[in-house]
This record gives C-alpha cells, sequence and structure tokens, in this order.
C-alpha cells in the first residue's frame, strides 16, 4: 500500500506546487484533488491549463491519484440527479486529461423525500451512479463511491447501493468512519460487506480508537495491493514536520 493526501483538508489552501512540494518533502506518493480548494483543478480548465496541470504533477513524480468530487444522487428531484450525473462525467473527463485513476462521488445523506422508500432512494442513488461507471468506464477513470454521509455511510446501506448499481467500474472509497467498530472493536463485518468493491481508502487521525492496524490488515487480506491510503486529516501550522510523524506512525501501521 501506499501513503497519499486528500487536499480536503490538509492541502484545502495550497496551490498545486505547494502541495506537490509538501508530498515530496515527506513522502506522500499521491493524492486525491478535492474540488473547491486552492489549488484550482477543476472541470473549467481550458485544454492548455489542463496540459499544464498535467505536466506540473509528472514533473513532480507524485501520482495524482483520483479527484474528489461532491457530487451525490439523492434528490428528489430529477432534474439535480440529472445535474449531478453530468458533472461527475465533466470530472470524469478532466481525470482522463490529467492522467488520473479515478473519480470520487458520495451520498451525503439518504435524505429520503416524504413518502419515499428508503429502498426507493437506495435504488436511484445506484442507477445514477451506475451511469456514472459506465462513462468513466469508456473513458479508462475508475468511479468510487465514498462511505459517507448520515445513513448512507451505514456499511449495509452502502452494500445495497454497490450491489444495486451492479457496473464492474463502479467501486467504493472506504472511509474510516468512526460508527464502523463492533462491540469488540472490529470492522470486520462493515469491511466484509463492502470488500469486493473496495477500490480507494481514505483515513484520518491514526491516533484514535479506531482499528487502523485491523484495517491495513484486511486490506492487504483483500489484495488492495498497489493502491493507495490517503490521509484526510486537518491542517497544520506545520505540515511538513506534522505529515513526516503521520507517515512513521502509517508505516508502523502497515508493516
Amino acid at each position: 500500500m501506499r501513503l497519499g493526501i486528500v487536499t480536503y483538508m490538509i492541502g484545502a489552501e495550497m496551490t498545486l506546487p505547494q502541495l506537490l512540494d509538501l508530498c515530496k518533502k515527506t513522502g506522500a506518493e499521491g493524492v486525491e484533488l478535492r474540488t473547491t480548494h486552492k489549488h484550482g483543478v477543476e472541470v473549467s480548465l481550458d485544454k492548455a491549463a489542463r496540459d499544464a496541470v498535467k505536466k506540473t504533477i509528472q514533473d513532480s513524480g507524485i501520482v495524482l491519484w483520483g479527484l474528489g468530487t461532491a457530487c451525490e444522487f439523492h434528490s428528489k428531484d430529477p432534474y439535480e440527479v440529472k445535474k449531478n450525473i453530468e458533472l461527475t462525467n465533466a470530472f470524469v473527463d478532466l481525470a482522463r486529461d490529467l492522467g488520473a485513476k479515478g473519480v470520487k462521488v458520495r451520498p451525503n445523506g439518504l435524505k429520503v423525500a416524504d413518502g419515499v422508500p428508503k429502498e426507493k432512494t437506495l435504488e436511484q442513488i445506484a442507477l445514477a451512479y451506475r451511469q456514472c461507471g459506465e462513462y468513466g468506464a469508456k473513458n479508462g477513470i475508475e468511479l468510487w463511491m465514498e462511505v459517507h454521509g448520515r445513513e448512507t455511510s451505514d456499511p449495509r446501506n452502502m452494500h445495497s447501493i454497490l450491489k444495486q448499481a451492479d457496473h464492474p467500474n463502479c467501486f467504493a472509497c472506504w472511509n474510516s468512519n468512526g460508527g464502523e467498530p463492533d462491540e469488540k472493536g472490529s470492522i470486520r463485518w462493515a469491511f466484509d460487506l463492502l470488500k469486493p468493491w473496495i477500490r480507494s481508502v481514505h483515513i484520518n487521525e491514526l491516533i484514535t480508537a479506531y482499528p487502523w492496524k485491523e484495517l491495513f490488515d484486511l486490506l492487504k487480506a483483500n489484495g488492495y495491493g498497489d493502491r493507495f491510503t490517503l490521509a484526510e486529516i486537518q491542517g497544520n501550522p506545520d505540515p511538513e514536520r506534522f505529515f513526516k510523524y503521520y507517515r512513521a506512525l502509517w508505516a508502523q501501521l502497515t508493516r
């Protein structure tokens, strides 16, 4: 496994050169660039700007693992769902042009409309996600749905979404949520529900009670291989020094 950074939040106020420099100095091998942050890697970039961003990243030696979007598909308004599918596809185009591996989407809560069964909303999310997975496959870009949001972060609900999406390019981004450990402190039950789909992983503060060692062991046993665990952590006044300590702890836990 490899260690990288999600720019939400540690890199949120960094320009792209600053972010890549931090990665090089601290041993972070890859990044997931979150939309709306200071690095400015957005779907609005024209071809010349995309080419320049791609060259900057390639010259740095840092892997552009993915693009982190806020696209979601739960709305009761079909037009809103359609807009989010189209925006996801625009990020797929951007990821392709920049040489990224994948695009991350999310549910941001179940937000079931009045009178609509939960199962119907889960199905709606799944069918929208399938369309994005199909478009990503045509462009050589993986789709990762973050295990995120109130109720949708429940591994049982995410399992339902991914199973109904039923597409070989619709994957999951494990999000290391606090509600996953059972009464014995194990996440195996949750991991087993989602392990066929896990292709990207967000981690956070490694000093918490979350069973980090178990997570990394489960990932290894599941053949996670040459893929990233991405630090989604708060910023720090001395990010270089801080992240060197973070990497040292990560190295101990992943042995």
